[in-house]
């Protein structure tokens, strides 16, 4: 196939969309089968968040075993002949299919017979008083700064929220020389303790939690489990934490004390969302699985969705780690390459079986440190009527519980009621709460769905889709007769 031009189009006979551990393995498997394939990711190089790649120039960072995972990731990539487009931002999907892109020029489209989304997961932060101060930040964001730039996010730094981030960031904050003042856990040590039968499923993940658990406890850094944040205090940013003991379900313990700690950052996530915006926008099959990260596709054991040449793979379409994302990767890849007509059905199978295996002996493992992520209802229903939900359009819980009062009674309702899920981020950041403060009052989440999903996917200026013209390049007809 030809070499892209500026504002042009090209054909491929299959599009990746995302270039973590789950798309580029996605692209490599129906690369090796003989298929011509595109692969398109918003960032500089592929390997996703969690093995993302230090910025070029920067030396002597801590070598970590999802960096090595990440360079080897790359150089398979290299080696391969999967044309890799980094720096494009996917604004719409369309047809069977068509991806449009903005790059550093201008806009690009593509198409192809089939389409492999692959793209990923966000964060989730259950909202509290002061949240959006500056100094307050997410585990992601934190995990972004201490991988691609060896940054500490703060000079005192409080890490608080739910699931296996939490050790990893302080770990990391740690090991570049900064100063953790407290780990906030909302989970019990118990839950900890009843989840460890599974955690040892896949012993190398679990030597690696202890010695973040180590290196933290040897820093003497006060962790206080089964406790969450209440509310960040200060005065144009954030300078006191306030953090208060909750129950099992995440619901603050009444009559019990809550106590200030003092920071200047506060690192903060609460689980991650399935970014399954490529599959809702096309309409495929979905549904709501609380443990795998929100509304997510409805697959087959090969990653296809109910439409056809259109498949799902990785954190977006199911939260199960980077290891299950690469297995799915290649099935994605494999069936498509399969559907293509490129391999037999008895190949794609026998090139499967390892990756099936995988997802088999991973599974209790991925089970377990979902649940810790999964959303807590209660935790959401404790949300102060006075608490921005919507940061975009500073929507307040007690707004949102206006419109519900008033009538709403789905998302796509509530959106027009009250503009959550209009601004920038366009819900990702407020989408999974709104939907479970709704949830409270028609008692069924799973009923609920997710914000219909339309272009663009991603924010785009206007000035990127005209690229470069000037005004002689506009045609103007001939005078009419008179």
């Amino acid at each position: 196939m030809g070499k892209v031009n500026k504002g042009a189009g090209a054909i491929a006979d299959v599009i990746v969309a995302g270039a973590g551990p789950a798309g580029t393995n996605a692209a490599l498997a129906a690369a090796a089968s003989g298929l011509d394939v595109v692969l398109l990711d918003e960032q500089d190089a592929a390997g996703g968040q969690v093995w993302r790649k230090p910025l070029d120039g920067l030396n002597g960072l801590p070598e970590t075993a999802e960096l090595k995972a990440g360079n080897a990731l790359r150089e398979r990539l290299i080696a391969s002949n999967v044309r890799f487009l980094p720096g494009r931002r996917i604004w719409s999907v369309s047809g069977q299919y068509r991806v449009d892109v903005i790059g550093a020029d201008n806009p690009e489209f593509f198409e192809a017979p089939h389409l492999i989304a692959a793209t990923g997961a966000h964060e989730r932060v259950v909202p509290f008083e002061g949240w959006t101060l500056p100094g307050v930040i997410g585990l992601a964001g934190a995990t972004t700064l201490i991988k691609s730039g060896g940054i500490v996010p703060g000079n005192r730094i409080v890490v608080a929220g739910s699931g296996p981030l939490l050790t990893a960031v302080a770990a990391g904050i740690l090991k570049l020389g900064g100063t953790v003042a407290a780990v906030v856990d909302i989970a019990p040590l118990g839950a900890w303790l009843k989840a460890l039968p599974a955690l040892a499923s896949v012993p190398s993940l679990l030597a690696q939690g202890a010695v973040w658990t180590l290196a933290i406890g040897r820093a003497r850094v006060p962790v206080y489990r089964g406790h969450a944040v209440v509310r960040a205090l200060g005065n144009g940013r954030l300078e006191q934490v306030v953090i208060g003991p909750v129950d099992a379900a995440g619901a603050p313990v009444a009559g019990s004390d809550a106590f200030t700690i003092d920071a200047d950052c506060l690192c903060v996530g609460n689980g991650l969302v399935a970014g399954s915006d490529i599959t809702r926008c096309l309409r495929a099959g979905h549904t709501y699985d609380r443990l795998r990260g929100g509304v997510v596709p409805v697959l087959d054991d090969a990653g296809r969705t109910s439409r056809a040449g259109l498949y799902a793979c990785g954190d977006g379409y199911g939260i199960r780690g980077a290891a299950m994302a690469e297995s799915a990767g290649v099935l994605a890849g494999l069936a498509a390459a399969c559907d293509a007509g490129a391999i037999s059905a008895e190949e794609m199978q026998r090139r499967a079986a390892p990756h099936r295996a995988t997802f088999a002996a991973r599974r209790r493992f991925s089970d377990a440190m979902a649940g810790m992520m999964a959303l807590r209802p209660e935790q959401v229903r404790a949300i102060a009527p006075e608490t921005v939900v919507c940061r975009c359009e500073d929507i307040t819980r007690g707004a949102i519980d206006a419109a519900i009062a008033a009538g709403a009674k789905d998302l796509n309702q509530l959106k027009h009621f009250t503009r959550c899920g209009m601004g920038p981020c366009q819900a990702r950041m407020c989408g999974d709460v709104v939907a479970e403060l709704l949830a409270i009052g028609t008692g069924d989440r799973a009923a609920l769905g997710a914000l219909t999903m339309r272009p663009p996917l991603r924010p785009v200026p206007l000035e990127a889709l005209l690229g470069d013209f000037s005004y002689s390049d506009i045609p103007i007809p001939e005078p009419a007769p008179l």
